[in-house]
Order: structure tokens, then sequence, then C-alpha cells
């Protein structure tokens, strides 16, 4: 068979590269195909991801070639590495570049001329936006990504049970009190809730009521005779949450117990005496009428809670309780059914695939590109600056700093803002963009309240830009042996003086783990407002708000079942992007100049409607069309892949070997020479790769269609309001 080969290789890739668009709302339509002009006909089938390292991804892609429809086919493979920028809130990444590394077509001799075309298509790539889904990525590579082994303290918090509706208000400790200058009142700041004096009595708001002690920690009761000055204040607060739920607050605030601890807690609690329910196929059952994951193993009577990603059992509800690692859970635990009422622990039940694909997705970065001119930081510090060594670390780390400072061993200092690091000669500045993190930035410990730092990366610079990037890590989601944690566990002392600086915290919200929007707080915390001026998070750096964490009844993981909404005053909320408020950053679904820009759901890729995704990031020309969801179309490409009527049950091993697998579920080899199918033999070792390949490619595709079944639940009858925790501030540390 003879080609015209340089622009057979050509389209080729060209095919290749447009159908990176992995992610569709609802038919991936694989595999693609394109036919030239001179009528030869290439078949591309699904590509094969095989590695993910910081922003670079390496695969494969078994294709096929006929001369005319009725010719047999020419089989081949192509091998590539790409760089990707990423956008976790969508769950997709755009393929900035890529390189061909190898290219196997039987029966085509030149390989010079092919390595020669192959080079030519990769200069052209960085002008296109090509973009894959996370989910399929996620899904699709199963290398044994290592697992995290740094020491945790997986000491269990005090944890409190109640049968009835409770609220759970932590404190970082004894109350702290200042004069906050927009309430004119005094104010405790050690705690994300609003609690301030008004005369002799304290006043709190949480979940639409005002309660009323005598003190901080005291008895909390319910205060229905408003001064005029709590009536003002509750007008503001009333419009905040008119604001933010569109005005569609339709069901009536509850009165609940008030439980005020200083000192890390979580709350468990049901709604009246516990409610256990079976899970199908399994020795284990689950409290229905709670929003906790709590379980009891039939077997041996125990029960068991997930807290903050890790489990701990105890012989009753209320305690005492002991931590049990993810892979010594009793083994009907992994037997939960994916689809199942229960199926989002999954992702913390070691050997589960749900569990691979969450510490894959932890090791995916949202990146970035920093503009060196226009991104700027500002440090400030309580009195003057008071530096503290970091064990094990030539680093020494700013107590007293509105965000995080180091110091290294050459006596350079670097700041680290929002997942951006700064460098400057001295504790105030001037900074500037940093080229690299500061040296021994990868010894911090756990224990150390700047661990989080050590997930935020610099991947590549130029005299004009900063390619930057931070992992879940740097938002305190940790790969933990076999599976993923929210917190290392320890206590970080805050700084207080004139200010109060808060540190990252493990306990006390309720964070509960999703595959798509992340960490979120549980229902059972306490939902107030943001008033007011204040110094401090809670919630890792600033700008990250956790989503109240969307209650559906199974479907994360499962394709036989529709997500259904079980707690209506929920409102899902994942945009936890922070480099979208950063000035000069620039991010996959962020306009260069705009300083905030959240897309609408109706942007995700693949929907017909998507003309809001910017085209290319500053100083990369357009080219023709800019719109990623136009049928997933190149620009100014005359031959515009389609729909192949092949099934997509074609790949290539790591040799570059084709295979196909039939409708019974058996393995076929391509032979070059006979052009036909043979039977593979059953100890050829590509046939059990390739099983998992096709069971993570048909996962990949339900994990995608989830996803965007999730973005588009049933309306709430009465979102969440904002929960009680404070406005970002300039003045918390990073």
């Amino acid at each position: 068979m003879k080609f015209k080969l340089r622009y057979f290789v050509f389209l080729i890739i060209l095919c290749l590269l447009n159908s990176f668009a992995f992610a569709q709302v609802s038919n991936i339509n694989w595999p693609k195909e394109i036919t030239l002009q001179t009528g030869e006909i290439i078949t591309i089938y699904q590509p094969q991801p095989e590695s993910f390292s910081g922003n670079k991804i390496t695969g494969r892609a078994a294709l096929s070639v006929r001369k005319t429809s009725s010719d047999e086919p020419l089989f081949g493979a192509i091998f590539f590495e790409a760089t990707i920028s990423t956008d976790k809130d969508n769950r997709i990444a755009q393929i900035e570049s890529l390189t061909i590394t190898n290219a196997k077509f039987p029966g085509v001799e030149d390989q010079a001329q092919i390595d020669k075309m192959t080079s030519e298509i990769e200069a052209e790539v960085p002008q296109w936006n090509m973009e894959i889904s996370l989910d399929e990525l996620v899904a699709s590579i199963k290398e044994d990504n290592g697992g995290g082994t740094d020491q945790f303290n997986n000491d269990p918090p005090k944890i409190i049970y109640r049968n009835k509706l409770s609220t759970l208000v932590t404190l970082d400790g004894d109350p702290k009190i200042q004069k906050d200058d927009d309430l004119n009142a005094d104010r405790v700041v050690n705690t994300p809730a609003l609690i301030f004096k008004d005369g002799n009595l304290w006043n709190l708001y949480t979940g639409g009521i005002w309660y009323k002690s005598s003190s901080v920690t005291g008895n909390w009761t319910q205060n229905t005779n408003l001064s005029q000055k709590l009536q003002s204040i509750n007008d503001q607060i009333k419009k905040q949450e008119k604001d933010s739920s569109g005005g569609k607050a339709t069901t009536a605030p509850q009165v609940t117990d008030i439980i005020v601890v200083t000192q890390p807690t979580e709350l468990l609690q049901t709604d009246g005496d516990p409610d256990y329910k079976t899970v199908q196929g399994t020795s284990l059952l689950y409290l229905a009428n709670t929003n906790n994951e709590i379980f009891k193993d039939i077997n041996t009577q125990k029960t068991y809670v997930l807290l903050s990603g890790r489990w701990y059992n105890s012989s009753s509800i209320n305690g005492p309780w002991e931590y049990i690692a993810s892979d010594k859970l009793p083994d009907d635990f992994a037997k939960i059914p994916e689809g199942s009422d229960k199926d989002d622990v999954l992702s913390s039940v070691a050997g589960t695939d749900a569990a691979e694909e969450a510490k894959i997705d932890a090791e995916i970065p949202q990146t970035a590109k920093v503009d060196r001119k226009t991104a700027t930081v500002s440090v400030t510090y309580d009195g003057d600056p008071q530096f503290q060594p970091i064990e094990g670390t030539s680093l020494q780390l700013a107590e007293n700093s509105n965000i995080t400072v180091m110091i290294d061993g050459s006596g350079r200092y670097f700041a680290l803002d929002n997942g951006i690091w700064f460098i400057g000669d001295s504790p105030n500045g001037p900074w500037s963009v940093a080229n690299e993190r500061p040296k021994d930035v990868d010894k911090i410990p756990p224990d150390n309240a700047a661990y989080n730092t050590r997930y935020v990366n610099i991947y590549e610079t130029t005299p004009d830009y900063v390619y930057v990037g931070y992992t879940p890590g740097y938002m305190g989601c940790y790969i933990y042996g076999p599976t993923i944690v929210y917190g290392t566990g320890f206590y970080y002392r805050p700084w207080y003086r004139r200010y109060y600086y808060p540190r990252p915290v493990t306990w006390g919200f309720g964070f509960c783990y999703n595959p798509w929007t992340g960490w979120s707080i549980g229902f059972g915390f306490s939902a107030g407002v943001r008033f007011g001026h204040y110094h401090g998070g809670w919630f890792g750096p600033p700008v990250y708000r956790p989503p109240y964490r969307p209650h559906y009844r199974g479907g994360y993981y499962g394709n036989n079942r529709t997500n259904v909404v079980i707690n209506n005053n929920v409102r899902i909320s994942n945009r936890n992007n922070i480099y979208n408020n950063h000035r000069g950053v620039t991010t996959v679904n962020k306009r260069p100049g705009q300083s905030f820009n959240r897309l609408p759901q109706t942007t995700r890729p693949g929907n017909p409607n998507n003309n809001n995704r910017p085209g290319t990031f500053p100083n990369r020309p357009a080219v023709g069309n800019n719109n990623p969801g136009s049928n997933n179309r190149l620009p100014n490409n005359p031959n515009q892949p389609r729909p192949s009527r092949e099934n997509n049950n074609v790949f290539a091993d790591k040799s570059g070997n084709v295979f196909q697998r039939d409708n019974s579920g058996n393995w076929n080899q391509r032979d070059a020479q006979s052009k036909s199918w043979k039977p593979a033999t059953r100890d050829n070792p590509a046939v059990n790769n390739l099983n998992r390949e096709n069971q993570m490619r048909d996962r990949g595709t339900m994990r995608t269609n989830n996803f965007n079944r999730v973005q588009s639940p049933p309306p709430a009858a009465r979102p969440a309001p904002q929960a009680n925790r404070p406005a970002a501030q300039p003045n918390r540390r990073r």
C-alpha cells in the first residue's frame, strides 16, 4: 500500500490531537474517522494514557488506514508525550504541546520521513485548543503512584454523638476576644462562627437563627427578642442570604442545640434514634438517618465512622473510638456496590478502583501561567518579623506573617501567595515571581504548619512567564498509604497578638470527599453568613472555600443509577481554583485581564453552546475557530474527524502491537502480513493489561457522564446560606 506520506502523517496527527477532546456530555463518540483528499480513510481509536507526572501525560493510540472503504485496513500505533494546563473545576485539561515519541506503521518503511512530519506537526500544536477529560485520565492511569509515606497523626479527635439536630461551633482553644470595628463590638476571633457581644449577652448567628448566652462556652438558647443593633445586623445578613440564594429560600430555619468546643472535635448526629439499613451484598449496615458515614459490621457488632478520610471503630456509637487503617477494614467494605446509597465511601477503602482514582486525582495539579510584570504580593507582619526553624530543613518560617514566608539557608526570602512563589532579599521584599522553590521545601515535616507548601510547584520559566501549579495537597488533600485523607491530623499553634492568624485544621468541620468537588463541609456543620472584617481563615489557603457537600444517594461511581438529592438544604459549588483571584495569572478558565472569571456550567467541554471559554493564552496566535465545543474541530482543517461506525474495541499495547476485543470478550491480535485478526494466546502478557485498559476505558466514560450529570442536579428547595466563616481578607496566612 502506498501513501502520500507527508499529507497522510499530517492528518493522522491532526486527527489524534483533535480527538483528545474526550469529554462529551452524553457520548464520547469513539473511534474517530477522517478521509484524506486522496480517499484514504484513517480511523483513530481512543487514546490510552499511560502515566501522569507534574503537568506531563504520556500515552499511545491505535489507528488504522484504508486506501478505500472496501480495502483491508493497515493498523499501527502512535506514542506521545503532552504538556497540559488544567481546570479542575470543570474537570478538563488543555493540551499546550505534544511530542510524538514514536510512530509504528507496519508496511511504511520510511521512518526518517515520518520523523520529519511529526516534528512539523509538533510545532503547530501550541496554536490549537485541545481538551481532555480529567475523569478519563484518572480512570485510565493505573500505575503505582507510590502512595504517601509521611507519618500523619491519626489519633481520634473528641467525637460527640447526638440523636437530635445539633450545631457544632468550634473554637481554636479558649475564646480570644477582640474589638471588631465593623460590628462595633467585642467579637470572638478564634472561630469561624459569628459570635459577638451586645450588652451583657453573647450573640451567635447560625442556620438562620439567633442564639444568646451569658458565656461563649455556656448554654445557648434562641434569641427571639433582638435589640436594635442585632436587628440591623440581622437585616444585613438576610440580604446577603437572599442575594446568595437568588431569593429562593423557602424552608424555615430550625432551632438546634448548640455545642461549643475548644478542642478538635467531630459531631455525629442522627435524626432520632439510629436507623440502620442493609448495604446490599455485604454484612454491613449503614445509618440512614444521618449525613455522617456510619456503618455497623454485623459479624463483629463494631461501629465504623469515616472522618476526614480516616476510619475509626468502636463497640458503641458513643465510643471510645480507635483508628483503623483503610487496608485493615473488614473485607465487605470493598464490596459496597458502585451506584449504591453508600458508594461515596469507596474512595476511602483500600484497593478499590475509587481509591486508586482518588490517589491519581490527588497528583493532578491545577496549573496557571504567571505574568512576571503584573503578578504582585503583599506581605505584612504583626510586629517585627519573627522566624522559627523548621525541623529537618535549612528553612525558617515566619510565625507572624499574613501569608507563608520562609528564609532559606542562603538568606533568600520566599513568600507563597495563592499558589505562587515569590522571592525577595529581605522579609519585606521587594518581591518578584520566583524561578524556583526554596531549597528543602520537600523536607518540611507534616507536624509543621507550612507542610502544605510542598505541594506548590514551578514547572517552567521564561523571561516573561512562570508556569506553576498546585496539587490538592496544598488544600489539605493528601495521599496516605492506599487512600487519601484530609489534613495531617496535627494541631498547629495559631499566632495571636494584635491579629489572630489561624492555621490549617483537620477536625471540626465534617470534611467529606467525592470524586469531583473534592473535600467539602458536611451538612452537620453550622450554616451561617460571613460578616465584617476578620483577620484569618479556616480552610487552608485564602480564597479556598470548600463547597457544601452535595448529598446524593449513590451514583458517584456507579453507572446504573441517577443521582437523587436527599437533602434540599444543599447548594453545590465546586469552584475552588485559587488562581482565579490573582492578578497577572491565567488559567484555562480565566481570560487575561479579568480579575475573576467563573464560567457558567454550560461551558463544560462538549456542550454545543460553549461559546464562553477563552481561546488561547497570551502571546499565542489565535487560529480559526476557538470554540472547543463545536464538534471538536481543529481550526481551518478542511478534513474534519467524524464519529466512526467501527467499534471502539481496538487497543495498542506498549510495544505497538494492535489488539481487538470481540463481543465475547476474547482478544485477537492484528497480523500485519496477512492483514487479519488472529486469536491472542492466553499466555500473551499484553492480554491481562488490555483487559484492565478496556475496563478503565468504560469506567472513564462512566465517570465523565456522572460528572456532567452531577453538575446539573434537581433544583434545591432551599439553597444553603454561606457557611459560618470569615470573608477572605489580606491579613491571613497562605
